[in-house]
């Protein structure tokens, strides 16, 4: 096994396209440590991305902010402006662990681990975050929700790895929130969880929305049929009640000792109604 940290993003690139045998990146390292330690994994290049400028860094960029890649779940979280525009991306990535895995666990970890329980990927999907994915011949920015294609698979190729994530700027009036439910109090792995960004307009109907589901199939779904009976509404009783039922018609998840198919589609319904409640309250401000 080769440990490797390069000060560059054309050198990493480089290391990963001539690597032989499996490869991962180590920004926190808090799934890639337990996976080697488990005998799991034995990678045959680690490559610690964190020297590489701009991968522990938070940029305003567009009215938004690129989040690198190696940047640690307590450094974002400590992020007033990241805290104040985009509530739910905050609190799903702070449900990652317990405090001294917040100190090393990243957002782009999370995400490239591809867990379908993952708790950032759907407040990510939920407010339209994108990846960007650096590689050989082209850099390149793709929707979150694309970036697992099942567990523990994504769409990086030889020599890729996602180097940021970027959250758009929000618009006026515009509340997201992510929850999940878990067996236990907390450090728990999510058995749903759910994603919903919305925006209002000054009479409070909702202009814009997305929903995202996780834990519930292969990988995060943004669910876009109940983002649309959010539009042009109000969050009344008949909309919401609509909306949970979207919500747990969408979910297929499997039977396991952390619930029942039944009951986690119930669940689904349960938690986009409520975080869909969340969002709207922020919305309003």
């Amino acid at each position: 096994m080769r440990y490797e940290a390069p000060e560059t993003i054309k050198a990493a690139v480089g290391l990963l396209i001539k690597a032989r045998g499996q490869s991962r990146i180590l920004a926190g390292g808090t799934d890639l440590m337990v996976q080697m330690r488990s005998g799991m994994l034995e990678p045959d290049l680690i490559m610690d991305i964190k020297r590489i400028p701009g991968m522990r860094d938070i940029v305003p960029e567009k009215g938004g902010f690129r989040i690198g890649a190696a940047v640690s779940g307590s450094e974002l979280g400590e992020h007033a402006k990241v805290s104040k525009m985009w509530p739910g991306v905050v609190e799903a990535v702070e449900l990652i662990g317990s405090t001294q895995i917040q100190g090393r666990a990243t957002m782009v970890g999370n995400l490239c681990n591809a867990s379908p329980a993952a708790d950032s990927v759907p407040a990510l999907i939920a407010v339209g975050a994108t990846a960007r994915i650096v590689g050989n011949k082209r850099t390149r920015d793709v929707p979150v929700e694309t970036i697992a294609k099942a567990p523990g698979k994504t769409i990086l190729a030889k020599g890729e790895f996602v180097s940021s994530v970027f959250l758009p700027k929000a618009l006026p009036r515009t509340g997201s929130a992510y929850l999940r439910f878990i067996p236990r109090t907390e450090m728990d792995i999510a058995v749903v969880g759910s994603g919903v960004c919305l925006t209002l307009n000054p009479k409070g109907v909702v202009t814009k929305a997305r929903v995202s589901l996780g834990a519930v199939a292969a990988r995060a779904l943004l669910v876009e049929e109940a983002a649309d009976v959010l539009l042009g509404n109000k969050l009344n009783d008949d909309v919401l009640e609509r909306l949970a039922d979207i919500a747990s018609d969408a979910a297929t998840p499997i039977n396991d000792k952390r619930g029942t198919v039944a009951f986690r589609k119930q669940v689904a319904g349960v938690l986009t109604r409520r975080a869909a409640l969340i969002a709207f309250q922020r919305a309003k401000g």
